[in-house]
């Protein structure tokens, strides 16, 4: 049976025929993964194909132990389908999860017993999530360090990648063009040799005349006396480990999950029109998973990634194009281009495989496999920050999955995904918990120290503003205003949202004699701001809000962006008691609140 792919780039082949089971049973087992499989049935992905698939595979080896296994679906007993639970429990840690896509897959199957049947209906055992723990390493994020390491061997291999590659290519076209002609020599074979291998992405081949392998091609002689295929090929090129690299590179700078990654196409868009501005490429994507909001966009941008630059900014040049999303991107465009051309398909990521391992035989092919991720780890000789108790250095296990957690732990943004998802990917990363909360804390700390060394607003009380109106020019002098200026704040024609403004053209949130563009927020520590009592229901409610928004944005966004106004407004409302307080929040109009709304939901902010 074969499989496609949500987007319909991958296919599968399923072969069901080495089952041991009574073919009855198979036939009816067949008819209940096709279903199971079908389009809108749920599973998105070929990976989530592929667990079904084990678990028939997983089934069948324990049916082969039963002394009188069923022929049929209706044959089957609620002890055989618990039994298959303590079958994989000596196996595995996912036994419960086997059984989960086992009920699922019975679920579609006809003639299933009524007592198979209600026990489908009732509650399955849950995975054992203490022995998963003890059993598998936790899952948490890379620290800063080992990311920049990881980072840095994936650059330096496709750097030395894209050398190699430019120079046999400027080679080839030299030959072309007839500026490098040499009729014989190492020279001239090593020519012959890269058309060749650009041609058909291949070495010359010829049949092995005797002995076991007759008939079937293998490299010419001649040719072996440059290297192996996967070397020679490589010359014009990337080897799929080095598509690992590309790999590895992306997911840290974009923090997308792995299969998305893989995935990544080489068709885009300029979103910068090719002017010689800030680069960028826009992506079409696919995540399955997200089902309604499977397809997204990516913007690749040519602006260098903070985390990555090196700890001497002078050390980075403009040439170095492995330091921003864009550059990599066209990077990896520009290398694999022939390679797809050959190998087909729409995929970013190509590169030259070996035979050693895989069924299909070596030749260009798409990345879609993590066990070339985990290679380049080992390759790379990654290790950990940490030490054993020995004091020995502790191997790196390279995963692009927590190459994701740990984007998502630096930028402390979501990636395809909620806020709120973001924040439980978080709580989950063990080991950067008290790290984050330090951070927090520190980010708290800073933006209310920045927030109260600007200063506050001024205040105009209710007493002040009756002298204001008997005597306006020896108030106005005292405020160092003009008497119209002062009226014109007392009748509410300066108002902004959280103050008056008494001078729009001199503030210091712009520049000296043009119009002031900086959002109302920072009023809050404006020398020109002055509050009236009118203001204090809007800043009761925009302060009331702040600390709504706490408990639902993650905690170091809010302590950025937040934190400092929170701390300006709730030193402005102590200046009031209690009970005017309470009494501007409780006589709030719907104005007002409208008012919060547009001024919180930036909508009147200058674009």
């Amino acid at each position: 049976m074969r499989c496609f792919s949500a987007d319909g780039s991958e296919s599968e082949d399923y072969d069901f025929t080495p089952l041991t089971m009574p073919a009855g049973l198979r036939d009816e087992l067949v008819a209940a993964f096709t279903k199971r499989t079908a389009p809108g049935a749920g599973l998105t992905s070929l990976y989530s194909t592929n667990h079904v698939f084990k678990t028939v595979r997983n089934l069948d080896r324990y049916l082969a132990t039963l002394p009188w296994p069923p022929r049929q679906l209706a044959q089957m007993t609620v002890e055989q389908f618990d039994g298959f639970l303590a079958f994989r429990s000596t196996e595995t840690t996912n036994a419960a999860d086997e059984l989960g896509q086992l009920k699922l897959l019975l679920l579609h199957g006809k003639g299933v017993s009524d007592t198979l049947a209600a026990r489908l209906a009732s509650q399955l055992p849950t995975r054992d999530r203490t022995r998963s723990e003890e059993s598998t390493p936790s899952k948490q994020s890379y620290s800063r360090t080992e990311f920049q390491r990881i980072t840095a061997a994936a650059r330096a291999e496709l750097r030395v990648a894209a050398r190699r590659i430019r120079a046999n290519r400027k080679l080839l076209e030299q030959a072309r063009r007839g500026e490098a002609v040499a009729s014989t020599g190492p020279l001239a074979t090593r020519i012959r040799l890269l058309d060749f291998v650009d041609r058909y992405g291949d070495v010359p081949r010829e049949p092995r005349p005797v002995g076991i392998h007759r008939g079937r091609l293998f490299p010419a002689k001649w040719v072996q006396k440059f290297g192996s295929v996967k070397e020679i090929v490589s010359w014009l090129h990337l080897t799929i480990e080095e598509a690992g690299a590309g790999a590895v590179l992306l997911a840290a700078m974009t923090g997308e999950n792995p299969q998305v990654i893989f995935r990544v196409p080489a068709a885009h868009h300029r979103a910068d029109g090719y002017t010689g501005q800030t680069g960028t490429a826009i992506v079409d994507l696919l995540k399955p998973r997200r089902q309604r909001r499977a397809h997204m966009t990516l913007a690749l941008s040519d602006v260098p990634d903070w985390i990555s630059v090196p700890d001497k900014p002078e050390d980075l040049t403009t040439s170095d194009e492995l330091h921003t999303s864009f550059g990599l991107y066209v990077l990896l465009h520009e290398l694999t281009g022939r390679s797809r051309a050959l190998a087909g398909g729409s995929r970013l990521l190509v590169g030259y495989a070996g035979g050693s391992g895989h069924s299909i035989g070596p030749g260009l092919r798409p990345l879609n496999h993590n066990s070339y991720i985990k290679a380049r780890g080992v390759a790379w000789g990654l290790v950990a920050d940490q030490h054993d108790k020995d004091g020995e250095t502790v191997p790196l296990p390279l995963r692009l999955d927590l190459l994701r957690l740990t984007h998502i732990e630096l930028y402390q943004r979501p990636v395809a995904h909620t806020e709120k998802t973001a924040t439980t990917y978080m709580l989950r990363n063990r080991g950067n918990v008290n790290e984050y909360r330090q951070v927090v804390a520190k980010a708290l700390t800073d933006e209310v120290d920045k927030a109260r060394t600007r200063g506050r607003v001024a205040t105009l009380s209710a007493e002040y503003l009756a002298r204001a109106e008997a005597d306006p020019e020896r108030m106005a002098a005292e405020l160092g205003l003009t008497a119209k200026t002062l009226r014109r704040m007392i009748a509410g024609e300066l108002d902004t949202v959280l103050a008056a403004c008494s001078d729009n053209l001199g503030g210091r949130h712009g520049p000296p004699g043009e119009p002031c563009r900086a959002s109302f927020m920072l009023c809050l520590s404006c020398e020109c701001a002055r509050a009236l009592p009118r203001h204090l229901p809007v800043q009761v409610l925009v302060h009331d809000r702040l600390v709504e928004r706490r408990e639902q944005v993650d905690a170091l966004r809010w302590a950025s962006r937040f934190a400092g106004p929170q701390a300006q407004l709730a030193d402005l409302l102590a200046e009031h008691d209690e009970s005017a307080v309470a009494d501007a929040r409780e006589g709030a109009t719907d104005a007002d609140h409208a008012l919060v709304d547009r001024f919180l939901n930036r909508e009147l902010d200058l674009r």
